[in-house]
C-alpha cells in the first residue's frame, strides 16, 4: 500500500493568525529549517519538558528508542532491521509527529517547496517575481508522511519519477524539470518517507535510491535533476533478508547511517502491557487469562519447532486475546434466554459475587477454557519447521497448557487449594465447557474453602461478579488438571469434566 500522507488523514484547516505572505513570515522572524534540523530541535524540546517522545510504543524505551534519538539528533537516515509484528512500522510512523505542527509552502508546489528556499526554476521565478507579496500556504505535519511497501513490481517511476509525456506532447523539452510527474519520494520532499520491507525492492530500484540518501538529487530517465531533497529517509527490514547476499546491494546499505534492530517484548509484563493497549477486546478478559496468553506467545517463539527466522509476531498475542473475547461473548449470546437455574453461592457472597439468579443473563467474561479456540485459529500467523508438518495444533495446544501451567504455578503458589481437590473426592466431579453459564458452574461447586484468596490473587476483587468467579475457579480447576492433581475428560459435545485422577 502507498501512502503520501499518514494513513486516514485528511489536512487540517491551519489557524486563521499564521501568516498569509511571505513578508508576514520574515516579519515573524521565522528561519528555514531542513526537516533533520526541524526533527533535532524538537525532540530536544520534547526531551526537556519530559513529553512522552514515542506516544504508543511499548518496550523499546531502553533498547531501541535510545538508538533510534541518537540517529535523529545525528541527523542519520536509518534502517530498522526485525522480524514481523515488532512494530516497526509503528515507530517509524511516529516520527512525524516531532515535525513542526504547521510549515510554510509554497501554494501548488509538488514538492512542498519552502518560500525561502524554492528548488524548482518555476519556484525560484515566482519568488523572484512576487517578493514579499508570495502568497504562502501551510502544511499541516500529517500530511509530511510518506510510505511504500517495497514490492518487486515496484519501478523506478513509482518511487522517483517519470516523464510525463503529455507536457512533452505540449511542446516542452525532455530537459525541462516541469515534463517530470515526480514520484512519491520527491513528493514527501520536506517530510519523512519511510520504504518498507527494503529488500524486497528489485536491485536496480535500490539503485536509484543512492542519489536521494547521499547526494539529495534524482534521475529521471537519465537527465539528472540537482534538486536537493529535503527528507528524512527510513527504512524497515527483515534482519535475515538485509544481510543476505544478494537481496540488498552493498552501497545502500552504506548510505544509511544508523542500523537499529528491533525486539519482541523482552520481558512478560511488556507482552501484556502491548496486549492491553492494542487489543480491541469485546468483552471482560480476566488478567490471568491475558497473562496466559502473553505467555503463551513468548513459549510460541521460542519453542523449536517454529522458525525462528520468521519470528511470532506481536500480532499473535493480540489476536489470540481478541478470539478469546470473541469466544466468551458467543458463549453469551448462546446462554442467552437459556435458564440458568436456581440461585448459587461459591465461596460466600463478598468472595464470588453472591448469587448467581436464573434470569440474570450470562455476561461476557472469559475464561481459560476460551483460550482453546486460538490454536486452530491462529495458527496461520505461526511459520512452523519443516519436520512439523500436519502437527501445528497438536504443537500450539501443547505450548499453550504449558502457558496455563506457568501462570498457575505463578499466581497460586503456596495457597492451599485442597478444597478444590475434595469437590471430586469420593467419585465427585465438576463440569464446565465452552456452553456452561456461570450459575451453573457455582451451583454445582457451592462453598469452596479458600476461594476468597484465590480470587484476591487473581486479581478479581473482594466482590467479583458471578462469571468472573465462574473463570477463576474453571482456572484452578484446569491448573490443577495440568499439574496431575485432577482428571479431565472432554467430550465431543464440547463440555469438561474434571473429576478424581483414579
Amino acid at each position: 500500500m502507498d501512502r503520501v500522507t499518514a494513513p486516514n488523514q485528511v489536512s487540517p484547516v491551519p489557524p486563521a493568525d499564521l501568516p498569509s505572505t511571505l513578508g508576514e513570515l520574515r516579519a515573524t522572524g521565522h528561519q528555514y529549517r531542513t526537516v533533520k534540523q526541524e526533527l533535532r530541535d524538537n525532540l530536544l524540546a520534547r526531551m526537556g519538558s519530559g513529553e512522552d517522545r514515542f506516544p504508543g510504543i511499548v518496550g523499546y524505551e531502553d533498547t531501541v528508542l535510545p538508538e533510534v534519538e541518537r540517529a535523529l539528533l545525528a541527523g542519520h537516515d536509518m534502517v530498522l532491521l526485525g522480524e514481523r509484528g515488532q512494530g516497526k512500522t509503528r515507530l517509524i510512523r511516529s516520527l512525524g509527529a516531532l515535525l513542526d505542527e504547521w510549515t510554510p509552502v509554497i501554494p501548488g508546489s509538488v514538492l512542498n517547496e519552502h518560500p525561502m528556499h524554492p528548488l524548482t526554476p518555476a519556484s525560484q521565478a515566482l519568488v523572484d517575481s512576487a517578493g514579499d507579496d508570495l502568497p504562502i500556504g501551510w502544511l499541516h505535519r500529517s500530511m509530511r508522511y510518506g510510505e511504500k511497501l517495497a514490492t518487486p513490481d515496484t519501478s523506478v517511476g513509482d518511487l522517483i519519477g517519470d516523464v510525463d509525456p503529455i507536457r512533452l506532447a505540449q511542446g516542452r523539452t525532455l530537459g525541462d524539470p516541469e515534463t517530470i510527474h515526480f514520484g512519491l519520494v520527491p513528493r514527501t520532499n520536506r517530510g519523512v518517507f519511510a520504504v518498507n520491507e527494503l529488500p524486497d525492492l528489485a536491485e536496480r530500484i535500490q539503485v536509484a535510491l543512492l542519489n536521494v540518501l547521499e547526494e539529495r538529487d534524482i534521475q529521471v530517465r537519465g537527465y539528472q535533476l540537482r534538486l536537493p531533497l529535503d527528507l528524512l529517509l527510513v527504512a524497515s527490514a527483515n534482519p535475515e533478508d538485509y544481510t543476505n547476499r544478494g537481496r540488498i546491494i552493498t552501497p545502500l546499505k552504506d548510505r544509511f547511517g544508523a542500523e537499529i534492530r528491533t525486539h519482541y517484548p523482552l520481558d512478560l509484563d511488556l507482552e501484556l502491557a502491548l496486549i492491553r493497549q492494542e487489543a480491541d477486546l469485546v468483552a471482560v478478559v480476566p488478567e490471568h487469562v491475558l497473562e496466559v496468553l502473553a505467555r503463551f506467545a513468548r513459549d510460541v517463539r521460542e519453542s523449536p519447532s517454529v522458525d525462528p527466522r520468521s519470528g511470532v509476531s506481536a500480532r499473535f498475542a493480540i489476536a489470540a486475546a481478541e478470539t478469546v473475547a470473541a469466544a466468551a461473548l458467543r458463549r453469551s449470546g448462546l446462554l442467552a434466554g437459556r435458564s440458568g437455574g436456581g440461585a448459587a453461592s461459591a465461596g460466600g457472597a463478598a468472595s464470588a459475587g453472591g448469587a448467581a439468579s436464573a434470569s440474570r443473563p450470562e455476561a461476557p467474561v472469559a475464561r481459560i477454557g476460551d483460550t482453546v479456540s486460538v490454536t486452530s485459529t491462529l495458527r496461520g500467523k505461526v511459520e512452523f519447521e519443516s519436520g512439523e508438518e500436519g502437527r501445528e495444533i497438536e504443537v500450539l495446544a501443547h505450548l499453550l497448557r504449558t502457558a496455563t501451567a506457568e501462570t498457575f504455578r505463578a499466581r497460586l503458589a503456596g495457597l492451599d487449594l485442597s478444597g478444590f481437590t475434595a469437590l471430586v473426592a469420593e467419585g465427585g466431579a465438576v463440569e464446565t465447557g465452552e456452553l456452561v453459564s456461570s450459575s451453573e458452574l457455582l451451583r454445582q461447586v457451592g462453598t469452596v474453602p479458600g476461594l476468597a484468596k484465590v480470587l484476591d490473587r487473581l486479581g478479581l476483587g473482594d466482590a467479583p461478579s458471578p462469571e468472573e468467579a465462574a473463570a477463576g475457579i474453571e482456572f484452578v480447576l484446569e491448573g490443577l488438571h495440568l499439574t496431575r492433581r485432577l482428571g479431565k475428560d472432554v467430550s465431543d459435545s464440547g463440555r469438561t469434566v474434571y473429576g478424581d485422577r483414579d
